[in-house]
């Protein structure tokens, strides 16, 4: 069952299993907020159980670095805005990950990652990305990473 994201009342629907629910709810949000505001788009979410190709897709853009995500996906997320793919996963650790991938050969293609406010650096990315942080009224404090996409997907 789908849910689309309320950045002005801020749900734990779908992520109530995270040790960081609210603060995961909240960074979700703010990933509503910014596409409502920017392109106009709902932000809707699904069980990961419900799209594993989704989870799959993303976990093969990763294995590109070598990173395996330990931690249970919770909810996924793909669509297509002004000819970029966006694809989203929420992890019961707090950590979301997110594939943009222009559509064009040659475009933006790059994987961010964001951890919500209280969660630990995952194991599988402390060696491997600095974080930067951010502050979200939605969200609290943000740390994000990203890496540009080399491979085909």
């Amino acid at each position: 069952m789908s849910y689309v994201v309320d950045f002005v009342t801020v749900s734990t629907v779908g992520l109530e299993s995270s040790p960081v629910a609210d603060a995961l709810a909240g960074l979700r949000a703010n990933e509503a907020r910014y596409f409502k505001n920017k392109y106009d788009v709902d932000f809707t979410t699904q069980p990961a159980d419900e799209v594993p190709d989704l989870v799959e897709y993303v976990a093969r853009v990763l294995r590109e670095r070598d990173v395996v995500i330990a931690s249970p996906a919770l909810e996924a997320t793909e669509f297509e805005v002004d000819g970029v793919r966006w694809t989203y996963v929420f992890y019961e650790s707090g950590l979301s990950v997110n594939v943009l991938y222009t559509l064009e050969p040659g475009g933006k293609r790059a994987v961010g990652f964001k951890l919500s406010d209280g969660m630990e650096v995952p194991e599988e990315l402390a060696e491997k990305f600095k974080f930067a942080r951010q502050r979200s009224k939605l969200a609290g404090t943000i740390r994000g990473s990203y890496f540009v996409v080399k491979g085909e997907y």
